[in-house]
């Protein structure tokens, strides 16, 4: 891509450049289809005039603006070039990130491009990678790191990515077997009264994990590596005990575990293991009075070393745009009404708050 360099026009301080795309990248990919990616820039930038003619983009106002904008494209293109397309959402994290940067806002230097073509793991047709500056750290730390907690919102991809990143080290042969648990708290891990097995009463808690496996393996694989032990899925309470060498383990819903239980778990490691617990403080499941292992364990053992936490927020949601503004919603509901009332409750809401925002 060429472009020139940004020209001020001194009767109204505006700024004017010009950017050109190469030939071997077709308009469509640049603009979307219907020119959906050229009105989500738009939008992003009112103030400024963006023209279209042939293959040359011109952006006409406010210099820091049509600064931004030739960033945009720039990262655009780099995405380009790896063959990955780009979509709306991914436009959208692509101009945030660069706002955020030229406000200062940003505590890194990661690009929108280097965060958008990571790829952790291709299954059938499709890449899984972190759409997000969080998630691309939460997913370097589990690279750099033992033990890494993945604290956030439903939605921003604590376990999905966990799971690709397991998978991947399964296939790489950084490990020889993925472990899956998750504690079944909504029956409080007494599960008689339910009718069915064991494995029938236990299933729809961990279901889930089964669901996130399938998208990442081969379905008809899944029962062999399964009987063979390679890939185990169960409860939290089936780990009391056992020391997990070679393995990459996964606690998913770890705000349902106990302080007891947390230790426990966490006690489990062994050699050449890895660990990546997962959950979301601002939903805890568990009987009035009983404290939270994962709100804990942040007091206990942030700072020591080869232990990282990595705090997802709002901002990291990849589902629907609305699930991010609920999450938004309820975290200032839980805040006005601790500070109304001043109850443990209000308390517990502010707790939740600042687990799952970044630091």
């Amino acid at each position: 891509m060429t472009q020139t360099p940004t020209a001020h026009t001194s009767a109204q301080d505006q700024a004017r450049a010009r950017i050109s795309i190469p030939a071997q990248h077709p308009m469509v990919t640049v603009l979307g289809s219907g020119d959906s990616l050229l009105r989500v820039i738009e939008k992003a930038f009112p103030a400024a005039d963006i023209h279209v003619r042939g293959n040359e983009i011109s952006a006409v106002g406010d210099p820091a603006e049509v600064a931004l904008i030739q960033r945009v494209f720039d990262e655009m293109m780099l995405v380009l070039r790896t063959g990955q397309p780009m979509t709306e959402d991914a436009v959208e994290r692509s101009i945030a990130m660069l706002k955020a940067s030229d406000e200062g806002t940003s505590d890194g230097p990661e690009t929108p491009a280097e965060v958008l073509t990571q790829n952790i793991l291709s299954s059938r047709g499709r890449t899984i990678r972190p759409k997000t500056l969080n998630q691309k750290r939460y997913v370097d730390a589990i690279d750099k790191h033992t033990i890494v907690f993945g604290i956030g919102p439903a939605g921003t991809g604590k376990t999905y990515l966990a799971m690709a990143k397991a998978v991947q080290a399964l296939q790489s042969k950084q490990v020889n077997r993925i472990i899956l648990t998750r504690p079944a708290v909504e029956a409080g891990e007494r599960l008689g009264f339910l009718p069915g097995t064991l494995y029938e009463k236990i299933d729809p808690y961990l279901r889930p994990l089964y669901d996130a496996l399938h998208d990442m393996l081969d379905p008809d694989s899944i029962p062999r590596l399964m009987a063979a032990g390679t890939i185990e899925v169960a409860p939290l309470a089936y780990m009391r005990g056992r020391t997990l060498n070679d393995a990459f383990i996964i606690l998913d819903e770890a705000q349902n575990t106990s302080p007891e239980q947390m230790k426990m778990f966490l006690t489990r490691l062994g050699f050449d293991s890895k660990i990546v617990i997962t959950g979301d403080v601002t939903q805890v499941d568990l009987p009035g009075g009983t404290k939270s292992g994962l709100r804990q364990v942040q007091e206990i053992l942030e700072g020591v070393e080869d232990v990282h936490f990595s705090r997802l927020t709002s901002q990291d949601v990849v589902r629907h745009k609305l699930v991010g503004r609920i999450v938004d919603a309820y975290e200032k509901y839980d805040s006005h009404q601790g500070t109304e009332s001043g109850t443990h409750q209000g308390g517990r809401g502010r707790t939740g708050a600042k687990g799952s925002k970044g630091k």
